[in-house]
């Protein structure tokens, strides 16, 4: 599993007098080197494309984890007619494909004018099936005790969501966005399709028009795709210990 990733690596640092494709030296640089960093930053307007990259994955993220939230909390705390209906509606589409619903998200993208812009980028991604499934889950868990305490206060539905439900479920909103993240960034298949001017170029078209581009120098390649993961590399270093359980019942006695 992490040989293609340290070939990866291996290889960005590598000098042209080296040969990347024998066994012998393979694993480590001989002679290591930025210059295929620097060439690749010099060459392509990487910065331009790590911007679009940032904007898009946080604001996809920021807007997952409220548009999921909000659908979330009155399926799990709520009680109103036709919500297991719902619920379940929702979790089915899970099974459909992305390419079945491709066409029909692009007509409605190019009909609202969001062709070659942030937002029709983000479009998609604004709540997704799984998403509203796992913050469900976590709302289920919170124990009563604390929504009725909330409302015997006089908070509102609202008030309840924000004050009381979303810091109870903070590891799962960490998780989501986690995988959120991780997908936007690495999202191929969409911007290609709803892009046509490079200056919204995300990482991963970047890197593709890298290596149509400079003739399979691999050396550049993986220096650009180096660049493109360390970011999701770096964010789950720093986040990884919000991952864990919350007894979220040490605020209720008896």
């Amino acid at each position: 599993m992490l040989f293609p990733l340290v070939w990866l690596i291996s290889t960005a640092f590598k000098s042209p007098t080296e040969d990347i494709f024998t066994a012998s030296g393979a694993w480590l640089p001989q002679n290591p080197t930025w210059n295929n960093f620097v060439s690749v930053w010099q060459t392509y307007p990487f910065g331009q494309y790590l911007w679009n990259s940032t904007v898009v994955a946080v604001l996809t993220v920021s807007l997952n984890l409220l548009f999921c939230s909000l659908a979330a909390y009155p399926l799990a705390r709520l009680n109103f007619q036709g919500r297991d209906t719902i619920f379940a509606a929702i979790v089915a589409t899970i099974m459909i494909p992305f390419q079945i619903v491709m066409i029909p998200l692009y007509i409605l993208t190019v009909q609202l004018g969001l062709r070659n812009t942030y937002f029709g980028i983000i479009f998609p991604s604004l709540a997704s099936a799984f998403g509203i499934f796992l913050l469900r889950q976590a709302f289920q868990s919170v124990p009563k005790e604390l929504e009725e305490s909330a409302r015997i206060d006089g908070c509102s539905e609202l008030g309840i969501w924000w004050h009381i439900m979303i810091p109870a479920i903070r590891p799962a909103l960490v998780t989501l966005a986690i995988f959120v993240f991780i997908g936007a960034w690495s999202d191929f298949l969409w911007p290609l399709i709803v892009l046509d001017r490079p200056e919204y170029y995300t990482l991963p078209l970047g890197v593709a028009k890298l290596a149509s581009a400079l003739d399979l120098d691999w050396r550049l390649i993986a220096a650009g795709s180096v660049i493109s993961i360390a970011p999701v590399l770096l964010l789950f270093v720093f986040v990884q210990r919000y991952i864990i359980p919350t007894d979220v019942s040490s605020g209720v006695k008896g």
